[in-house]
This record gives C-alpha cells, sequence and structure tokens, in this order.
C-alpha cells in the first residue's frame, strides 16, 4: 500500500566498491538495524504513548543494508544482477513517510472496487472531514488525512455517504477505535516483529493476511515477507524457477493481458462500491502500478519482453535449484498454462517458502521484482 509522497528521498544507485576495505567501510555506513524514528504530525519527537502517536508517522529509513541485500539475491542467482539493472525496487530505493493509520484505512478503502472508484471514494471520505477541500479530486494535491479519533466518532452512517458500504464503514470504524483506543499505535506497529504484527493487525476486521503482508512491505518496509497467496508472486516465482529448468519454454501470456477489457457501466459501478472484502479476493492484482491515492500497493510495471533473455540465463557455478518434493517440470508447465492448479493456485505455501528459502532474509526485495515477470509478455520460442 502506498505511502504519501512528502518528503521523498532516493537512495544511491551508483555502482559499489568492489574492494574488500571498500565494501567494509560500505557496509559499516549503510543502514543495518536502525530503529525508526516516531515522529507525530507536529514534527516533535513522540513517546510510546497512543495519545502521542496514533497519527504518528515513520521517518524514511531503511533497517538493513540495501546493497547487501541485493548482493546476497545476486549472489544466489545471477541473473538478479540484471534484474536490478532493469527496475528499480521503489519500496526500497525510494523512501518515504509512512503514516500507518492512513495506509490502512486506504488499503481498506480500495479492496474489490476499481482504480477509478477507489480514488473518488478516498476523496470523498477526506471531504468528510474537511469540506474546503475542493470537490473535484483532480484539483486536489495536498496530504490531508483525518485522525483516528476524528474517525472513530463519526457515525457509520455518515461515512456511507462517502461511496462506503456498510461493512466497509465498519471496518474502518474499527480500524480507527483500535487506534484511538491504544490497541493499535504507530510505536506498536514499527516496534514489532514480522509476527507480532500479524498479530496486531490480523483482529481488525477488513485486514486478511495479503493487507498485512502488503502492509509490511510497502509501509513498513520489512525485507523478509513472502506473500504465499499473492497470485502474481506466485506466478512470478514459478516462471524463475521453471526458467531455470526449462530455459526453452515458451510462457503464456498473462490472462490478465491476454483478456479484453470490459466497459464499466453504471451497474457495476454501483456493485463495486457494495462490495464485501474477503481474503481470497485480496489475491487479485492489477496489470500496472495505480495510483498512488488509489490506497492499492504501488506494484511494479511488467518487464518488458526483453527479460526473455535474462530467464534463459545459465551459469555453469549456479546449477538450477532442487524442486520441492512432488514438484517436477512438467507439473510446473500445466500450472502455468492453467490447466493443474491446486485449488485457483500456482503453487502451494509449502511449495512458495522452500522454492524462496535461498532468498532469506531479503524475500521482499525478490518479491516485487517477481510481480514485474508475473505479467511480463514473454516471446514464444
Amino acid at each position: 500500500m502506498p505511502a504519501t509522497r512528502s518528503a521523498k528521498r532516493r537512495l544511491s544507485t551508483s555502482p559499489e566498491p568492489t574492494s574488500p576495505k571498500k565494501v567494509a567501510k560500505s557496509r559499516s555506513a549503510n543502514q543495518k538495524a536502525a530503529q525508526p524514528q516516531i515522529i507525530n504530525n507536529a514534527g516533535a519527537q513522540s513517546d510510546a504513548s497512543h495519545t502521542a502517536d496514533q497519527g504518528s508517522e515513520l521517518v524514511p529509513q531503511l533497517t538493513f543494508s540495501f546493497y547487501e541485500a541485493r548482493e546476497h539475491l545476486c549472489g544466489v542467482d545471477a541473473r538478479f544482477v540484471d534484474v536490478f539493472s532493469r527496475l528499480r525496487c521503489k519500496p526500497f530505493e525510494e523512501l518515504e513517510h509512512i503514516h500507518p493509520f492512513r495506509a490502512l484505512t486506504s488499503s481498506i478503502l480500495s479492496q474489490q472496487i476499481s482504480t477509478l472508484a477507489a480514488r473518488s471514494i478516498h476523496h470523498r471520505f477526506l471531504r468528510l472531514y474537511d469540506p474546503a477541500l475542493p470537490e473535484n479530486r483532480e484539483e486536489y494535491s495536498g496530504s490531508f488525512f483525518p485522525t483516528p479519533a476524528q474517525v472513530a466518532v463519526t457515525d457509520l452512517t455518515t461515512l456511507r455517504t462517502a461511496g462506503l458500504s456498510q461493512r466497509k464503514a465498519e471496518y474502518i470504524h474499527d480500524l480507527a477505535e483500535r487506534f484511538a483506543d491504544g490497541r493499535l499505535s504507530a510505536s506498536k506497529i514499527f516496534e514489532s516483529s514480522d509476527e507480532e504484527l500479524a498479530e496486531l493487525l490480523l483482529p481488525v476486521r477488513g485486514i486478511g493476511q495479503w493487507t498485512v503482508d502488503m502492509f509490511a512491505i510497502f509501509s513498513l518496509r520489512r525485507p523478509d515477507i513472502l506473500p504465499v497467496g499473492d497470485l502474481g508472486v506466485q506466478r512470478g516465482v514459478l516462471r524463475w524457477f521453471l526458467s531455470q529448468h526449462s530455459p526453452s519454454h515458451a510462457f503464456p501470456a498473462s490472462p490478465t493481458k491476454a483478456s479484453p477489457k470490459k466497459k464499466t457501466t453504471k451497474r457495476d459501478k454501483k456493485e463495486d462500491a457494495d462490495m464485501v472484502p474477503n481474503e481470497a479476493d485480496e489475491l487479485a492484482r492489477p496489470s500496472t502500478p495505480p495510483p498512488v491515492d488509489s490506497g492499492a500497493p504501488a506494484l511494479p510495471p511488467a518487464f518488458t519482453p526483453s527479460i526473455e533473455r535474462t530467464l534463459k540465463k545459465t551459469f555453469v557455478d549456479q546449477p538450477p535449484q532442487a524442486l520441492p518434493a512432488g514438484l517436477t517440470v512438467a507439473e510446473m508447465k500445466s500450472r502455468l498454462d492453467g490447466k493443474k492448479k491446486i485449488k485457483g493456485a500456482f503453487l502451494t505455501p509449502e511449495q512458495m517458502t522452500e522454492l524462496t528459502e535461498s532468498w532469506r532474509p531479503y524475500r521482499s526485495i525478490a518479491v516485487y521484482f517477481m510481480w514485474a515477470l508475473a505479467d511480463a509478455q514473454v516471446a514464444a520460442t
């Protein structure tokens, strides 16, 4: 889920030094285990109390070395060298201030509806708390967002006037109440482990494991998250490892690209507004990055067809990774073709975990590229 565009800063992408002394110096200068600094909306440093940080934000800062993450992935699979040169890993290279309540609220608002509807509802939601904002969202480019306390005292009927369904209004209200009364806070979120983060967020109505994973990657920039249930990641992982074992395999076109676009009717828009989020439908992903104000994760664009050359590369000192028990090359091809999916999935959670084991502890970075690979148009051979 995207953060606001305020206070954006880029990390250097210039080549790193290669000599042992320079590498050591570079690594010592990198952020290794920095603790995120929490500031409140007024800009002053906050304590851990929920009254102080319920509307706080996270200063842009990685808690690990991106250089070491890149070196690790390239070390276990040299194809990543080309991947890093093709596409910036934006969540970890272009850092932005993070607002936990805003990010989670925007994620819920955007569930189950089109990007256009999400942007409209998002803006109407903002206008509930600042009527001075222009009615036309295209005329507004500010960063205003209501506090949890403001939303918590808003009745459901009022929330629904922004275009929310009854259940979405209940979900937003539940989230706001948890931030307002201290069950959730910026400090609790920032200081939690990956497991503790799930324990904090999964009890919130309308938030499932996929939302937690997206929040951990795109907002908190956690380095080792594997969204095992995301179909885009599954498809990318399957393509990535199948190409190691069968470089000549001609990948089918992405279903999202091959299907013609359906015209949106007034009835469709009404159904969009009334749809109820559920964990199964959270698995879908758009083919192109959604606008930052839609509330959806800022996923990468698809690789160009030339990524085929990267996929087919082989290295003498890096033999193909062993496949999980019971998963053959023929089985992988059938699943990718859509003939032998497992309950609609390309890979099981166990297979996803085993295939990506060598990417630890930087699976989030590799996962970002798998989204770009999922929809890549690879020419037949």
